[in-house]
């Protein structure tokens, strides 16, 4: 035995040499390996900032176009309200599309089609060209979150969703931030066209990385097979569509988008008018309170998300973690309706920064509802319904702010309108969803 020791400690020494050590680029290729859904998850991040990078052009640039082409409000209302209209559609009939096409290739015909109707603007010389630029945009870009939700339902497992999904959720914020610095500065060097055609063109850099990297879990078996246990397997076929409307979770998430998505929307298209028209900012003087309001805004995204999965951690269930996070993010966005009396700047900026920060949380919690109680071969389809249902509140706030500032030139009604959604929509959540049981749906 003494004779063989030595042996034994050699062999076993080479096995710990062989193995990857920490810090080695061996080693972190290997914990890569190990996690590879975080990839994912990033390649979902970058996707939706493109995606409001695409959308916020309009708004940055809506003093400029106003000018150029002698818009009144109303006008500029009638634009959001074209693409809140196709937006409303895509979501319907992309959602469906995605989960009957897959993940991989239904976001990839997303962004193509979202990608090159940015880039139309650029062409438009009428309001009526921006119509049909804006509609197109709108249905392309319907089809983001179906597919990040159904990617994250697939390679996430339930008690890490909400956390995937608050941090693929504040890339919404980077691309708020990234676009009041980028576009100005194009606008200003090359003119407002410009603008529309290097964001646009950016969504073929992220399509290729997209189709080269992302493949369903089981077939990223030589990165994932550590993985694939976290991850709930499901059997059975499709799932109809229409069925899924007779479930009161269905109407559950769908009454939450609804009065909480357009609170968004009037942020996105018209926060930077606000700014401008309230503290006298000109278009090169937007991009620092812009900037601290969407930093601001992507903590809470990913504070809302780690909430609820650190309460499911300690022992919460499903109904009491995500609901605990949805009351405390609808509390944080509670001080914006007194926004509008602020004569401060940077003031009003942080209360506006932390009631995006409230929805951006509160959306986080919201979309994972989705996942909770359907399976995730309908996910897509379900926060279609749910994108719809926001997309025709988007489609209301759109009339409401545009007349409200053409009549009263306030944006007292809009904040007020902003403070009070999310306790009316957790409270609405409740009743129809009392426990969060998760709907039994038969498949095709």
């Amino acid at each position: 035995m003494k004779e063989t020791s030595p042996a034994h400690g050699t062999n076993a020494n080479a096995s710990r040499d062989s193995a990857p050590r920490a810090g080695s680029w061996p080693g972190f290729l290997s914990a890569l390996r190990m996690r590879y859904r975080w990839v994912i998850c990033a390649l979902l991040f970058f996707g939706v900032t493109k995606n409001y990078m695409d959308r916020q052009v309009l708004g940055v640039l809506k003093n400029t176009l106003q000018q150029t082409f002698a818009w009144n409000e109303i006008d500029y209302g009638n634009l959001v309200f074209a693409f809140q209209t196709s937006y409303a559609v895509g979501m319907i009939l992309i959602g469906r599309l995605i989960d009957r096409l897959g993940t991989r290739i239904g976001y990839a015909v997303a962004m193509i089609f979202w990608s090159f109707a940015s880039m139309g603007h650029a062409i438009a010389n009428s309001l009526a060209g921006f119509v049909v630029a804006r509609f197109a945009l709108g249905l392309g870009e319907s089809g983001v979150f179906p597919a990040s939700i159904k990617c994250v339902a697939e390679w996430f497992p339930e008690k890490e969703r909400a956390l995937a999904t608050g941090i693929f959720n504040a890339g919404t914020n980077v691309g708020a931030i990234i676009t009041p610095f980028l576009v100005p500065w194009i606008a200003i060097q090359f003119g407002w066209r410009w603008a529309f055609m290097v964001t646009g063109a950016l969504g073929f850099l992220w399509l290729a990385l997209w189709l080269t990297m992302y493949r369903k879990p089981e077939q990223h078996s030589r990165y994932v097979n550590s993985e694939l246990e976290l991850i709930p397997t499901e059997t059975g076929g499709r799932i109809s569509w229409l069925p899924l409307l007779s479930h009161r979770q269905t109407w559950a998430f769908a009454t939450g988008k609804f009065l909480t998505d357009p609170i968004w929307w009037f942020y996105l298209f018209w926060i930077p008018d606000y700014l401008q028209r309230r503290h006298g900012l000109r278009l090169n003087q937007i991009g620092p309170p812009i900037l601290a309001i969407y930093l601001i805004s992507d903590f809470g995204s990913v504070a809302g998300g780690w909430l609820s999965s650190r309460l499911l951690k300690q022992g919460l269930s499903v109904n009491a973690a995500r609901k605990w996070a949805m009351l405390v993010c609808g509390l944080c966005v509670l001080p914006i309706a007194a926004v509008y009396r602020i004569p401060g700047l940077w003031p009003a900026a942080i209360l506006i920064g932390l009631a995006a920060a409230g929805h951006q949380g509160f959306s986080a919690n919201l979309y994972t509802l989705s996942s909770d109680l359907f399976p995730s071969r309908a996910v897509a389809s379900i926060v279609g319904i749910g994108g719809m249902a926001g997309a025709v509140g988007g489609m209301l706030i759109a009339q409401i702010v545009g007349h409200v500032l053409q009549w009263t030139n306030s944006y007292m009604l809009p904040f007020f309108l902003a403070a009070s959604a999310y306790l009316l929509a957790l409270l609405l959540i409740h009743l129809l969803s009392p426990k969060l049981a998760p709907a039994r749906v038969a498949a095709e």
